[in-house]
């Protein structure tokens, strides 16, 4: 079996089953993915669909023309082999463990709190929580180094606390008050952090792609053309199932492979637009595979696993900061709460979330953490009740925090204020009494 180490798309050819125990000793010979051909092995996903491979004339066709790059297949636990050629067999380390526990601990908490703070009427417009699909913000931000950037979506709290937003500002922002991440301007789809790099919430799907890969491009370009020997800076687009349908996603990876940015495209697929099923609303529900069709690794994992993803994602953000060019990784996760908290999610089976509910991605790294002895109860429960305060505080912090003055209104909306919104005196010129003289009055 090929080393999921190198994670190129000559050496990443051999299939993992999804969920680890399915026997592979059928299908020995078929390592390449075809539409034409399914295969016996099956998922533990409710979500997952059938594997698919080439049959042996079509691998013969394929491996005959040498302009057609090899095939990148689905690498749900590449641990595995990892873990195989570990001499401690241990998949993180006590330190790493307690950081990846408190992050993913710290954006339930704060989702949590953002629910009851939203029916108290604290928060008003949509409110999108992330709880549940925590594994992949910390599986893969908290690899990043300060000067990586991230580029999110309407979903956008969690990512934000994960590189490094201080809770405070972020709940403040929630709030609508000065002190939030972006003065209150913002709220809840526009988190932006300008000092940790966080280029966006965005409320239109798809919209941030385009975004993360001119950012992916102007690390490049200070690299190569600037000569900023030590820009290496990686970008992280977050994105989800429903927005692999829109044009803006397939332009930018055709860019990304053209130029080998230094991106990496990340699907939090969680089966839902919505209210629309992934399986009904795409002609082949395996995003990951969408990848290869440009040039570039494509990576399914088993987004409720957070271990899981870190080694995926180590691989995919090493290739980039390398200059290996961009991956796709779809990581397959699941919401525990409605599309938004305005949605009373009655369309999904209650079986299907009971499914996931089960498989609680901070409950099974706390069960791993406490069976592999990297750490106890005690210490797990003193970071539950540290985050539980920390909270706290973001919320009385933001609660006493001022709202924005009017005169606030139009800064950072107009690149030159002065030129519409602000007079020569300095005031607002829908401030002024003639600033309506001449049109017509409703």
């Amino acid at each position: 079996m090929a080393s999921a180490s190198s994670f190129s798309a000559t050496k990443f050819t051999q299939p993992l089953p999804l969920n680890g125990t399915t026997s592979r000793s059928h299908d020995k010979h078929q390592s390449f993915f075809d539409p034409l051909r399914t295969s016996p092995s099956s998922s533990s996903f409710l979500g997952s669909t059938r594997k698919l491979r080439l049959s042996s004339a079509s691998k013969l066709k394929l491996l005959a023309n040498p302009n057609r790059r090899s095939a990148v297949v689905a690498v749900s636990d590449v641990v595995k082999e990892k873990k195989a050629k570990s001499t401690t067999n241990l998949l993180i380390t006590k330190e790493e463990g307690l950081v990846v526990y408190e992050d993913m601990i710290l954006g339930r908490a704060f989702e949590d709190m953002c629910a009851q703070m939203y029916y108290r009427g604290k928060m008003f417009g949509f409110v999108h929580l992330y709880n549940g699909q925590e594994a992949v913000s910390t599986g893969f931000i908290k690899l990043l180094k300060r000067e990586d950037s991230v580029v999110s979506t309407y979903r956008d709290h969690v990512h934000a606390l994960s590189k490094g937003v201080p809770a405070r500002a972020v709940m403040s922002e929630l709030f609508g008050k000065t002190t939030g991440c972006c003065r209150g301007q913002g709220g809840s789809m526009h988190m932006f952090s300008k000092e940790h790099n966080l280029i966006g919430g965005f409320a239109f799907i798809g919209e941030g792609i385009p975004v993360a890969t001119g950012a992916a491009f102007s690390s490049k370009y200070r690299r190569e053309v600037l000569k900023e020997v030590d820009c290496d800076h990686v970008t992280l687009a977050f994105f989800g199932d429903g927005t692999c349908n829109n044009g803006q996603f397939f332009e930018c990876l055709n860019m990304a492979a053209l130029w080998k940015l230094p991106i990496v495209f990340v699907v939090e697929n969680n089966l839902w637009a919505i209210g629309m099923s992934h399986m009904r609303a795409t002609s082949d529900p395996e995003i990951w595979k969408k990848g290869p069709a440009f040039g570039m690794p494509g990576v399914h994992v088993d987004g409720m696993d957070v271990l899981k993803v870190r080694e995926v994602a180590k691989e995919a953000i090493g290739r980039a900061r390398r200059g290996e060019g961009p991956t796709l990784v779809e990581c397959e996760t699941y919401r525990f709460r409605g599309h938004s908290l305005a949605d009373p999610d009655e369309l999904r089976d209650p079986a299907e979330k009971a499914h996931y509910a089960a498989r609680d991605p901070i409950t099974a790294l706390k069960k791993y953490m406490i069976e592999n002895s990297l750490a106890s109860e005690a210490e797990l429960k003193a970071i539950e009740k540290k985050i539980d305060e920390v909270v706290e505080d973001a919320v009385e912090f933001a609660d006493e925090s001022p709202h924005p003055s009017r005169s606030q209104l139009l800064e950072n909306v107009f690149a030159d204020p002065k030129g519409f919104g602000i007079g020569p005196d300095g005031r607002y010129r829908c401030e002024d009494p003639k600033f309506t003289q001449g049109t017509a009055h409703v």
